[in-house]
């Protein structure tokens, strides 16, 4: 009895062990029962019927990376290109990966290469390098059209690699090399031709300042001599007004006469003097007739001013 019991608790547990599955998070299993597909079951614990249900198929539902051999393909310009891409896939329906396709793996990795050797057969060499991201959204699109039936998502595709031939790789080498030659004589011959246009744009500068430097000095010359005028007429104009006011005072008329001899006698003698000679004046009475004259002068204009200040 004792055997007995302890071969029951043997059958027991086994019977227990293969009720109980336990399934790690980020995973799914597919279980058939009696071969036929049954259910998915989930991450934790889950019972099934021991010797009747089997899990028949494992899954990980993390995103997985997918090395896409290197192949060859020819461009639109009948160019070789060795590509080498990396793809990113996510099982999305257990029961499709498990019953849509044999290997789903292999699967995806061929139709990327198919897909890729097409859309680099539209293109010309020099645009495969400038569209990788055209080629890699290409990539994508085709792959989950046709992958919805093997249960699996394409979330991207990135080319590593685009390698052209040695010669291509040579002849593109001596493209860049003269570009930069070009562009560094660009770069010279601007350079040279905005400092000539800084030389010339100076030197314009400095002439328009100079002019009008000239000018401004020629405008304070003109300035200053006008002012120096008007004082001289000023100063002249105020002599004058003062000689007619000092006229009216009483003895002004025979200071007047004292004044005008003396002028007369020293203007004579500055015009008469020449040399050693000495010129004197016929006629001595020419000084009092030129005195008289010019008393009669003042007298008229000092009683034409003493007629208007009476009017």
């Amino acid at each position: 009895m004792d055997v007995v019991a302890l071969v029951i608790l043997i059958v027991i547990g086994i019977v227990v062990a293969k009720g109980i599955r336990v399934v790690p998070q980020q995973n799914a299993w597919v279980v058939e029962r009696l071969g036929k597909f049954h259910a998915v079951l989930g991450p934790g614990l889950n019972l099934v019927i021991p010797f009747i249900d089997a899990v028949a198929y494992k899954h990980s539902l993390k995103e997985i990376p997918l090395d896409v051999p290197s192949q060859v393909c020819i461009t639109r310009d009948n160019t070789q290109l060795a590509v080498d891409g990396i793809l990113y896939f996510q099982v999305t329906d257990p029961k499709m990966a498990s019953y849509g396709s044999s290997d789903y793996i292999s699967a995806v990795s061929q139709l990327a290469q198919t897909t890729l050797r097409s859309l680099i057969g539209r293109m010309e060499m020099d645009r495969t390098f400038e569209e990788r991201e055209e080629i890699n959204r290409g990539v994508v699109m085709a792959l989950n059209e046709a992958s919805t039936n093997w249960g699996v998502k394409v979330l991207r595709y990135e080319i590593k690699d685009l390698t052209p031939p040695k010669d291509i790789l040579h002849a593109m080498q001596r493209q860049i090399t003269a570009e930069r030659e070009k562009r560094a004589l660009i770069a010279s011959s601007e350079g040279r031709m905005q400092e000539q246009i800084n030389i010339a744009t100076g030197e314009r500068n400095a002439a328009i300042q100079q002019s009008e430097g000239e000018m401004q000095a020629a405008i304070n010359v003109a300035q200053g001599e006008a002012e120096a005028i008007k004082a001289i007429a000023a100063a002249n104009a105020e002599a004058i007004a003062r000689v007619a006011r000092a006229v009216e005072l009483p003895g002004g008329i025979q200071a007047v006469n004292l004044k005008v001899a003396e002028k007369y006698v020293e203007a004579f003698a500055g015009i008469a003097k020449t040399g050693n000679t000495l010129i004197v004046p016929s006629n001595m009475a020419d000084i009092s007739t030129l005195i008289a004259g010019a008393m009669s002068v003042v007298k008229s204009q000092n009683i034409g001013n003493e007629g208007s200040s009476r009017s």
